[in-house]
């Protein structure tokens, strides 16, 4: 538990309230108070979650009693104290049937107070600690679930299924821990601006791999190339080109572009810019440093574009599989955390589907350099 306990003192009694504020305060505790139940419900509700409520047992409007039960209703875990000046058996018997954790009757002293709110202290503790074990326990229930999934999907024939549902539930799962944690109210008010930050950045990544999947999967359904439009290829390059150079810049990276030509090819546009974009976010993301060039070419009757980088680069067993749907090497992970690896195979479905090729050469440590060889005017398009 981080920080100051946080108590709400709910009396209808100014004075009752004032004296066990004082008490408390003094000893290191930060106190809300409310003069009755309707109050003492909103402030429980609306604010930061509180570890101990004082609560009176007899009020006008709603009785102790009645807030009691509301409060085991909203949160279980928030240990209730009731204090009154008309003890009884009976109602000493109610209260403890409704969840509260102790009984103090009217009039009592400081140090009976600081006693009795020490042991609720305590009590929220193991309480708090028994709801950690317990989403523990779930969370290796969940992995236990998760593992009889993935055996049975082991059985599937389709690995891009079995990658595919994997990939998904990463990002998925780890939003949903983080929201949970922060309606539980084990996030403190000053990490929240962090853990907001942590589940944006993974639904960012749920999209962009959503999207990607949904590019891949209209590329694999063509059966021949869509209707096709002259199309002046520089301009989108350098608009690619533009659109990198901010994170560039981030790293301190040189981004330079090399026009040697001004092809017009037979082409749709998205289909040229989804080349050049994501070669380009590749090579930004993997070169620590240095510098990626990219060179737009005309070679016979062959467009030819070439982006080259000074990263991470890829070994030899790496370069026979860097076209594989999710596949990323282990240094890329070590380098960007967050990644979809559909990218290249992206890519390398465009170019398929021209009729192009695409050369890797690369060396671990020294990096990268993909030649995109695209035909100016590929075979018909499908009808």
């Amino acid at each position: 538990m981080k920080g100051p306990a946080r108590i709400l003192i709910v009396d209808d009694e100014v004075g009752m309230r004032e004296g066990c504020r004082r008490a408390l305060i003094s000893h290191g505790f930060q106190v809300t108070t409310a003069e009755h139940g309707a109050e003492g419900l909103h402030k429980l509700r609306e604010g930061p979650p509180f570890d101990l409520v004082l609560l009176d047992a007899m009020m006008p409007g709603m009785s102790g009693l009645e807030v009691l039960r509301s409060i085991q209703e909203y949160d279980e875990d928030v240990v209730c104290i009731m204090i009154t000046g008309y003890a009884t058996v009976d109602l000493a018997a109610q209260t403890m049937k409704q969840g509260a954790q102790e009984f103090l009757p009217k009039p009592f002293t400081s140090d009976d107070l600081l006693t009795v709110v020490h042991r609720g202290m305590e009590e929220r503790v193991r309480r708090l600690a028994l709801r950690a074990d317990k989403r523990r326990e779930e969370e290796i229930q969940q992995l236990e679930r998760t593992r009889r999934e993935q055996a049975k999907l082991d059985t599937v024939e389709s690995r891009f299924m079995l990658v595919l549902v994997h990939e998904l539930r990463n990002p998925a799962g780890v939003i949903k821990n983080y929201l949970q944690m922060m309606r539980a109210g084990y996030v403190d008010d000053d990490e929240w601006d962090e853990y907001l930050e942590k589940v944006d950045l993974r639904a960012s990544q749920l999209l962009s791999m959503l999207d990607d999947l949904l590019e891949l999967a209209h590329l694999k359904a063509l059966s021949g190339l869509p209707k096709l439009q002259a199309v002046q290829v520089a301009p989108i390059i350098h608009d690619t080109v533009r659109r990198q150079r901010p994170a560039a810049e981030a790293k301190g990276l040189k981004l330079l572009l090399e026009t040697a030509a001004q092809p017009v090819m037979m082409a749709q546009p998205g289909h040229l810019r989804s080349i050049a974009t994501h070669l380009l976010d590749n090579a930004v993301r993997y070169t620590p440093q240095g510098q990626v060039v990219t060179r737009l070419d005309q070679q016979d009757r062959d467009l030819v574009l070439c982006v080259a980088d000074s990263g991470i680069g890829l070994s030899t067993d790496e370069l026979t599989r860097v076209f594989q749907e999710f596949y990323r090497t282990e240094a890329a992970k070590e380098q960007v955390e967050l990644g979809t690896g559909l990218g290249l195979p992206i890519v390398n479905q465009v170019v398929k589907l021209y009729q192009g090729t695409i050369q890797v050469d690369s060396t671990p440590g020294q990096g990268s350099t993909f030649t995109v060889r695209l035909p100016l005017a590929p075979p018909p398009a499908a009808a």
